[in-house]
Parts: structure tokens; C-alpha cells; sequence
């Protein structure tokens, strides 16, 4: 079984997230994607702690299209520092690992 990955973010807009989904979704970065929000999110940064409504972007995408959509993310985010995060989905229905499998590798064989 190919290994599928959630892959998440944040951004400050509802725009911002919008634009990074769709972008990465037409690369065939990844095979969906979702966004979700406002949240309301705490941290430090720079040494302060703040407190502010991010939008949550989630992205499905296979281990060998990862690299390229970490990639994707940090280049076209607004932040210069953005959390980027995978985890591991540990079961899914076969199905939906091909369609995910098939979507994020379409893009790369037409490239080829």
C-alpha cells in the first residue's frame, strides 16, 4: 500500500489559504485539499506570546509527492516561517490510497 500523508498549514486569510490549495491541488501536489476556519490559535514568537485567527489548510498526498508539496508551501506561503506538518494516515479504504496515488502522479507522468 502506498503511503498517504495529511499534510497541514495556516495562514493569516481566508485568501491566502484558498490561493495555497488551490495552487498545490492544480500542480497534483496532492489529490485534495480542505480548508477550514477561522481558528483561533496561541503561540510564542519572537520571544512574545500571541494570540490570532489562522486559517487551517489540509492537503492529502502520497510519501513520494511530499517533498515537492513541502516545497510548494514554503515558497508560496505569506509567512517566511510557516508550519508545514505531515502525518502518516494509518488505515484508509483502498479505493481512495489509488485515487490519491493516481491524482498526485498524473501531473508528473504528463510532465515527463
Amino acid at each position: 500500500m502506498t503511503d498517504i500523508f495529511e499534510v497541514a498549514t495556516a495562514t493569516p486569510t481566508r485568501e491566502a489559504a484558498l490561493e495555497l490549495a488551490e495552487s498545490a491541488i492544480r500542480a497534483s501536489l496532492a489529490a485534495g485539499g480542505q480548508v477550514s476556519g477561522p481558528v483561533v490559535s496561541f503561540f510564542w514568537h519572537d520571544g512574545q506570546f500571541g494570540q490570532g485567527e489562522e486559517w487551517k489548510v489540509s492537503f492529502k498526498t502520497t510519501e513520494a509527492r511530499y517533498r515537492d508539496l513541502e516545497a510548494h508551501l514554503m515558497a508560496n506561503h505569506v509567512w517566511s516561517n510557516p508550519e508545514v506538518t505531515a502525518v502518516p494516515l494509518v488505515r484508509a479504504s483502498a479505493s481512495y490510497v489509488e485515487w490519491v496515488e493516481r491524482v498526485t502522479t498524473q501531473h508528473v507522468a504528463n510532465d515527463g
